[in-house]
């Protein structure tokens, strides 16, 4: 993923300049690849980045069934969820849980053209950053640059999501039956910003996951030409 960002980012915004020359010229090419076919490879790897992780997010159950980002309930709600499976309502609890994460599944695919923007915007003191940056500094450098745009993206989504698979009233239902049960809080929180603000983790969960890979695993590199330019900096 730092390459990705890294050699886009030269591509893009510094071809043919002196910085570019630099760059290219401290790796150990010998000549053997053009500034052309670095910035291909890295073209590649971005369409890997986001086709293997961030639009897998977009399919059905790409929440809910991943571990590492399916979207539980809020701390508030998990005496909600447990006094529901005790009281043997646990399909309805279930259900509750899988609306929030297709509302999420929902508004991830609005981040692709923000993350695209976000790259074309790397400055060449950006790259130098992520290069010399910690394991996650590609991830980190989007986050940084994209958190603010998607939430305001993802928000209105996963409300019309809420809507569009009657989550409100599923929600109503199970909140409802839990305030039936004596001696409970009642309990009423904003699902929305909550499973948005979910949401977000979830995608820069992800994007950190293709970054290591990348970066540790030659295996990743599924093109001849992904193989050549990340060899340069292994």
């Amino acid at each position: 993923m730092i390459k990705k960002v890294v050699l886009l980012l030269v591509v893009i915004s510094f071809s043919g300049c002196a910085e570019l020359q630099k760059v290219v010229s401290q790796l150990p090419t010998g000549g053997v690849l053009t500034q052309e076919q670095i910035g291909g490879g890295l073209r590649q790897a971005l369409d890997n980045g986001i086709s293997n992780q961030v639009s897998k997010l977009t399919s059905e159950n790409g929440f809910y069934k991943n571990d590492l980002v399916k979207i539980l309930l809020p701390e508030e709600l998990q005496t909600v969820d447990n006094a529901l499976r005790k009281i043997g309502l646990s399909n309805l609890a279930d259900e509750g849980i899988k609306v929030l994460n297709r509302a999420a599944e929902d508004a991830v695919k609005t981040a692709t053209p923000i993350f695209v923007s976000a790259v074309k915007d790397i400055t060449f003191a950006d790259a130098k950053n992520i290069l010399l940056g910690e394991q996650n500094a590609a991830t980190s450098y989007l986050q940084g640059k994209t958190e603010s745009a998607l939430f305001s993206s993802f928000s209105p989504v996963i409300k019309n999501s809420f809507d569009k698979v009657g989550a409100d009233k599923i929600w109503a239902n199970l909140i409802n039956k839990y305030n039936t049960i004596p001696f409970v809080n009642k309990v009423n929180p904003d699902l929305t910003n909550y499973v948005t603000t979910e949401a977000l983790k979830g995608v820069f969960t992800m994007i950190a996951v293709e970054e290591k890979g990348i970066r540790e695993k030659v295996g990743l590199r599924n093109t001849a030409l992904l193989k050549q330019v990340f060899a340069l900096q292994d």
